[in-house]
């Protein structure tokens, strides 16, 4: 193990100390997130308890930031549903000296950390990210044999996209599939057997690699992972951005069916802010949320330059002139200051 998880894990907070802790007789869920996503989080949770309420879950959260608030909110979504979620809070001093982008901070390493904190402990772990939703019971998954794969992942794209991915990592195998790593069902034994974590970091500090690695730990997991992988159906991760709205090409529209079991919103725009509420995609999302401890919550306003100048693409998008121009106006401020 990589990872001296004494070190990382700060503090472990059980919510609801009602219901013993299970987590080796359930089917156990983890999430990696910063300050940003808990939100988002929150409302993740609560579609899965929605759509899987005879079923025996644990949920665990790796983060570096849960505030009273956030104990709260999320204790009573375990009341909710009667549920247990416990939370790790991590030192990312170590995360933040490796590789980051504007999309992509060092919170995209907890799951990592979350392989290695459970090796020894408990035999599958499914890692998601805050972003997803869910839309159907876990049955099939749950009761999925690993056998003697590290992961079961879901390909990102296409076989073009598979193999632009192969050349720029310099490995022809990628080329058979690509994957995304917002979904990772992991065998924690096989991942513990293979130094994954270690081997992760060790090319991460590699300048060479460095310099081929667009997409962060996701490129460094599907090097690692060649011909180690179960690949599932698309239903399992159907990858979606809102910002796909904005397209007059209705082609783009929309992956989600009614087997879809997870819903990836992916891009900048998430189902939680306030200018992605119009559309149809988003309500799977909404209707999660009217389930959960967050249903009176207001969805997040645009602060960044970043997000405002989204929020302006969308509101002219649906008519909203003057908002839209209010949001331009303040984006122009933003990116000026």
């Amino acid at each position: 193990m990589y990872f001296n998880t004494e070190h990382v894990i700060k503090e472990k907070i059980i919510l609801n100390h009602n219901i013993n802790d299970s987590s080796n007789e359930a089917f156990n869920i983890a999430y990696g997130i910063d300050k940003n996503f808990i939100f988002g989080c929150g409302i993740s949770i609560a579609s899965i308890l929605l759509h899987n309420k005879n079923k025996k879950i644990a949920f665990h959260i790796f983060t570096d930031f849960f505030d009273e608030t956030n104990i709260a909110e999320f204790t009573d979504l375990c009341h909710q549903y009667n549920t247990q979620i416990v939370v790790y809070i991590i030192n990312c001093d170590e995360l933040k000296q490796l590789p980051s982008t504007k999309n992509w901070s060092y919170a995209t390493y907890f799951r990592f950390i979350i392989a290695d904190f459970f090796n020894n402990v408990l035999t599958t772990v499914l890692y998601l990210d805050a972003d997803i939703v869910c839309n159907a019971d876990l049955d099939e998954l749950i009761n999925l044999d690993l056998i003697d794969h590290t992961a079961a992942v879901v390909c990102e794209g296409e076989k073009p996209w598979w193999t632009k991915r192969a050349l720029a990592l310099g490995d022809a195998e990628i080329s058979n599939g690509y994957f995304n790593a917002g979904f990772l069902l992991i065998n924690i034994p096989r991942w513990g057997e293979q130094d994954i974590s270690r081997q992760a970091m060790s090319l991460l500090a590699d300048d060479d690699v460095k310099q081929k690695i667009s997409f962060l730990d996701q490129d460094i997991l599907n090097i690692l992972f060649v011909n180690k992988v179960l690949f599932l159906d698309k239903r399992y991760n159907t990858q979606f951005s809102i910002n796909y709205e904005l397209s007059e090409n209705k082609k783009t529209l929309t992956p989600i069916t009614k087997n879809t079991v997870f819903i990836h919103y992916i891009g900048p725009t998430k189902p939680w802010h306030a200018w992605a509420s119009d559309y149809d995609s988003s309500r799977y999302f909404m209707t999660a949320k009217q389930h959960s401890p967050w249903k009176e919550t207001k969805l997040l306003k645009a602060h960044s330059a970043n997000q405002l100048r989204y929020c302006a693409k969308h509101q002219f998008h649906n008519k909203k002139i003057l908002s839209g121009l209010k949001s331009y106006f303040l984006y122009f401020l933003r990116k000026i200051s």
